[in-house]
Parts: C-alpha cells; sequence; structure tokens
C-alpha cells in the first residue's frame, strides 16, 4: 500500500528541488543552447530565451517536486535527470568552466 502524500519531509524535498533543481535547470539550459546553436551570443533573442529557460525551469521544478512521495525519491529521481541533462552537455564538449 503506498502512503498518502503529506506535508512531512518537506525539507528534504525543498532542498533537494534546491539544489538538484537548480543544476538540472542549468543542464536543459545547455542543452536548450546546445539544440538552438546560438554560440555565444548571449544577447540575441535565442540566448535571451536560452537564459531564460533556466529562470522558468528552476521553479516549476521546485513546485512540483512536493508531489514525490518522500525526500529519498525527490533525491533519487532529480538525480538521475540530472545524470540524464548532464552525460549529453560532458560528452558534446559543452560544459566550458
Amino acid at each position: 500500500m503506498s502512503r498518502p502524500l503529506t506535508s512531512r519531509e518537506w525539507f528534504g524535498k525543498t532542498s533537494a528541488a534546491l539544489v538538484l533543481g537548480f543544476t538540472l535547470a542549468l543542464a536543459l539550459s545547455g542543452l536548450f543552447r546546445w539544440a538552438t546553436g546560438y554560440g555565444d551570443a548571449y544577447y540575441s533573442s535565442k540566448g535571451q530565451l536560452g537564459m531564460w529557460v533556466m529562470a522558468l525551469t528552476w521553479p516549476l521544478i521546485l513546485s512540483f517536486v512536493f508531489l514525490f512521495r518522500s525526500s529519498l525519491r525527490a533525491w533519487l529521481w532529480l538525480a538521475l535527470a540530472n545524470l540524464a541533462a548532464w552525460v549529453p552537455l560532458l560528452a558534446l564538449g559543452e560544459f566550458r568552466p
């Protein structure tokens, strides 16, 4: 029997969304940057849209993280999503410190 959604473990879920949600939003913004191919033109319209992808994705992750049944599931699923988003970026050589 599955547990009902409760307001317990909100600190773990929130911290997962703040930490792993930020890195996931950053990776999704990088994937959008790669997919549109706008290069280093940050002040172009595509560049601005790429920056706004991050600003719109992170709050969505922060909002939906409370649908996980436990904070452990939130951490695990967001870690897997980060892995799935960062591996292509690193393989494509798009990550430049």
